[in-house]
C-alpha cells in the first residue's frame, strides 16, 4: 500500500520546514503555515519504520472537523483544508507546554498510580481508585518537551510559572480553554456512544497576541476514548475497557518486547498487521465523527498534495 512517509515540497513563498514525529510543517510568507499529516506512526516517542495507509488523512480530517466543532468556544489557527492530508492556517508562536487533561485514571496516570504515586504534575489523585475509574473532576497534568530529544516530561503548573515557561495571565487562559474544549469533546463523544477519557491540547500565540488552539484535537493519536456501552459493567468486574485510541498499538508493541527503552528494537510489522492497524484507524474515524470514511486517491500522494496546495495558494 502506498503511504506518505516524508515530504520535500517547495511551496510558493516557502521560508522554512519543520518535521515532527507525524506532521511536517511548512512556513510560508505572510505568516501562513501548511501542515501535512503523514502516515507515520509514533509510539513511545519512536517513529515506526512502516507507514499506516490513510492514517494522515484520518488524523487531519478528524482534527479539522473538531476544530470547526469547537471554534465557537476557543479560537483556532485553521484557515482551510485544501487536501485530505493538509491543513493551512495562521503561523503562531507555540507555547512550550502541552495541556493534558484527564477525566479518567488511565494510561500514564494509571501507571504512575500503580507505582504508588498519588501526585501527578502537582495534582493529587484520590486514594482507593482503580484503573479506568472516573476522577471526581477532570485534572490538568501538563507536559513539556525535554531539553534533549522528543520525550514529553510531566511538569506542574507551579513549575511552569516559576520557570517562566508561560506567564500566569496566559496560563489561566490555557487552563480555561482546556476545560472548555474537554467539556465540548466529552459532549461530542457522548453523542457517538463514546467516553472521552483523556486528551492533550496545544496552543500558540498569533502575531497580534491572540491565544489560539493549534495542532490536532480529539484524534486517536492525541486522545483516548472508551465505548460508553458496558463501561460500568466492565469496571465492576475489573475487566479492561473497550478502547478507541492508538493504545492497541502500544499494547502490541509491549507484548512484543518494545517500550522505547534503550537497547530495544522495534518488532517487525507484517503487511497483515499494518492493514489491521489501518482498518482500526478507519473504525476510529467513523466512530469519532459519526461519518463514513471515504478513502482518498493514494496512487500518487505527493503529486496530489502538491497540486491541491499550490492551487489553494494561487487563490
Amino acid at each position: 500500500m502506498n503511504t506518505l512517509m516524508s515530504t520535500d515540497f517547495n511551496f510558493p513563498g516557502q521560508k522554512s520546514v519543520y518535521k515532527g514525529k507525524v506532521r511536517e510543517v511548512y512556513t510560508l510568507e505572510n505568516d501562513v503555515l501548511v501542515m501535512v499529516a503523514t502516515d507515520r506512526l509514533s509510539a513511545f516517542d519512536v517513529v515506526m519504520p512502516n507507514g499506516i495507509p490513510y492514517k494522515g488523512q484520518i488524523l487531519n480530517q478528524i482534527a479539522t472537523k473538531m476544530m470547526k466543532d469547537t471554534e465557537d468556544i476557543v479560537p483556532n489557527w485553521l484557515m482551510a483544508t485544501p487536501d485530505p492530508n493538509v491543513a493551512v492556517g495562521k503561523a503562531c508562536e507555540p507555547f512550550k507546554v502541552e495541556m493534558v487533561i484527564r477525566g479518567y485514571m488511565s494510561g500514564h496516570a494509571a501507571r504512575e498510580y500503580k507505582a504508588g504515586k498519588r501526585l501527578l504534575c502537582g495534582v493529587p489523585m484520590p486514594e482507593g481508585m482503580k484503573e479506568n475509574d472516573k476522577f471526581p473532576e477532570p485534572i490538568i497534568t501538563p507536559a513539556t518537551k525535554a531539553e534533549k530529544g522528543d520525550h514529553d516530561e510531566d511538569i506542574s503548573k507551579e513549575d511552569i510559572l516559576k520557570r517562566g515557561i508561560v506567564s500566569k495571565e496566559d496560563y489561566e487562559v490555557l487552563e480555561k480553554y482546556t476545560r472548555a474544549l474537554f467539556q465540548r469533546g466529552t459532549e461530542i463523544a457522548a453523542k457517538r456512544g463514546l467516553i472521552l477519557v483523556d486528551t492533550k491540547y496545544e496552543f500558540g500565540k498569533t502575531k497580534d497576541g491572540q491565544i489560539v488552539l493549534i495542532d490536532e484535537i480529539h484524534t486517536p493519536d492525541s486522545s483516548r476514548y472508551f465505548y460508553a456501552d458496558g463501561y460500568e459493567e466492565r469496571q465492576e468486574k475489573g475487566e479492561p475497557q473497550k478502547q478507541l485510541s492508538k493504545e492497541f498499538v502500544r499494547q502490541w508493541l509491549i507484548s512484543n518486547g518494545f517500550q522505547g527503552l534503550e537497547g530495544q528494537s522495534v518488532p517487525e510489522m507484517s503487511d497483515e498487521y499494518i492493514e489491521s492497524v489501518s482498518n482500526r484507524y478507519i473504525e476510529l474515524y467513523e466512530n469519532i465523527t459519526g461519518e463514513k470514511f471515504v478513502k482518498s486517491d493514494i496512487s500518487d500522494l505527493q503529486e496530489r498534495i502538491l497540486s491541491n496546495v499550490t492551487a489553494y495558494l494561487a487563490k
